[in-house]
């Protein structure tokens, strides 16, 4: 097929390449003249594990990139992936969006046929109230337009969509009881995702428009309460001395609750969990109906940044004391600092008098934006050197990595682990103070 994909964020540049690894001609529209000359000159916009060489073989190729939406009417469905910002009171700025539809729309106006697939993160019936009108507005019926939700972590966003739980299909005819041969998004979608359903055949679901919007939601809520619940459970664990982390393995083998998202820690962050739990709880609220449960969870939450500080108080006076920061983003395996726990920690102990200096692998540039004085160094090792303390917030392998001589050369050799990354096991040095957040 010859795709369109309009966004080259995270989930847009992710998608747009892979499509093009399947054989689709591509088309990616982005408003930014600097990420439309990079991908087409075979670069990567942003940095994902996996993205780097599908953009540098299919760049510039089957993958172009563009800034006019004139080129859209020679493809046969449009993905929209635009961000969703939070406002202040939690809900979403679908403005972006709403600008990315009217254009679409107007740049469909002459077209026979086409599909327009929102695969942006909105809240429930804003497809089928608000995008689907505005891109009906000068096409007419002639779009059909659809819904799909992405599943795909940033760090691991290409693995994601290479084997997903699920695929889920959201379409207008699935509402109206269209005959699933004779609903065009549908259609569309199977087309387009051909390849992958071929070689791992995920399951799938098909849905209305409102259902595909809530199931994402719904997943990362749930997710979000999870891990959250599990940090709940680990603060508890510490005050009767137990690692948390024990108690995670036992309670993972329930089938009921599972392994995954059960490493207690400083919390999550980044552009979903926070974005997309408050937008639903902004939603459900404006619906009259107070979540109590999700509230929870994003208190919990933001409160573990303050308990990580707290912990380092019982161990240094961190006045005028040189802390490093270990960490940056607010995962391994992506720059984007969105959200990042660091954020809070790094205000902390500002706060507390304390002099700090960063060190993360790719995501320095990117914190400078929220903290333009940030001292930084080229490595953990040169972060730690003469370091009166230190605090992990981004659980990064190279840090587990660490030997003796790196904390040895610390002035005070304190270290209080966020993430659960350092083994102190293999570890010699004199007067190591080592404490985690809930174990």
């Amino acid at each position: 097929m010859h795709v369109s994909v309009v966004g080259s964020g995270y989930v847009g540049s992710t998608i747009a390449a892979v499509f093009a690894e399947w054989g689709h001609e591509v088309t990616a529209v982005d408003v930014d003249q600097e990420i439309v000359d990079a991908i087409n000159s075979g670069e990567a916009p942003i940095h994902e594990p996996g993205l780097d060489e599908r953009v540098a073989e299919h760049g510039g190729g089957r993958l172009h990139a563009t800034t006019n939406y004139d080129e859209i009417p020679e493809t046969d469905v449009t993905f929209l992936a635009l961000p969703t910002p939070s406002r202040a009171d939690g809900s979403i700025d679908t403005s972006i969006i709403e600008a990315a539809a009217e254009a679409l729309g107007e740049a469909l106006a002459d077209v026979d046929e086409h599909v327009a697939i929102v695969k942006s993160t909105v809240v429930p019936g804003t497809t089928r109230d608000v995008l689907a009108p505005l891109i009906r507005a000068e096409a007419g019926d002639r779009v059909s337009v659809g819904m799909n939700p992405e599943f795909q972590r940033e760090g691991t966003a290409v693995a994601d969509f290479l084997d997903p739980d699920k695929l889920v299909f959201g379409t207008e005819g699935h509402d109206a009881g269209v005959p699933s041969e004779e609903d065009r998004a549908l259609a569309a979608l199977h087309e387009v995702f051909a390849p992958l359903i071929e070689a791992e055949d995920p399951p799938i679901v098909e849905t209305g428009l409102t259902e595909a919007e809530f199931i994402k939601y719904a997943n990362n809520a749930f997710l979000a309460a999870k891990v959250s619940l599990i940090n709940d459970l680990g603060n508890i664990a510490k005050e009767f001395d137990v690692d948390a982390y024990e108690i995670a393995d036992a309670i993972g083998l329930d089938d009921r609750i599972g392994e995954r998202f059960l490493r207690s820690g400083v919390g999550w962050g980044g552009s979903c969990f926070p974005k997309d739990v408050k937008a639903i709880i902004a939603a459900a609220q404006a619906e009259g109906y107070e979540p109590a449960v999700l509230q929870a969870a994003v208190d919990l939450n933001d409160r573990q940044p303050e308990r990580l500080l707290e912990l380092l108080d019982r161990h240094a006076d961190v006045e005028d004391a040189t802390v490093a920061v270990l960490g940056l983003s607010f995962k391994p395996g992506t720059d984007d600092v969105r959200n990042s726990r660091a954020i809070p920690v790094i205000e902390g102990l500002e706060s507390r008098g304390a002099n700090v200096i960063a060190y993360d692998p790719v995501a320095e540039a990117n914190m400078r934006e929220q903290f333009p004085d940030l001292t930084t160094a080229d490595s953990a090792e040169a972060a730690l050197a003469g370091a009166d303390a230190t605090v992990v917030v981004t659980g990064w392998d190279e840090f587990s990595a660490l030997d003796s001589d790196a904390f040895a050369a610390m002035a005070t050799p304190i270290v209080v682990d966020g993430r659960r990354v350092i083994d102190t096991d293999d570890l010699d040095v004199d007067g190591l103070v080592y404490d985690g957040l809930t174990w």
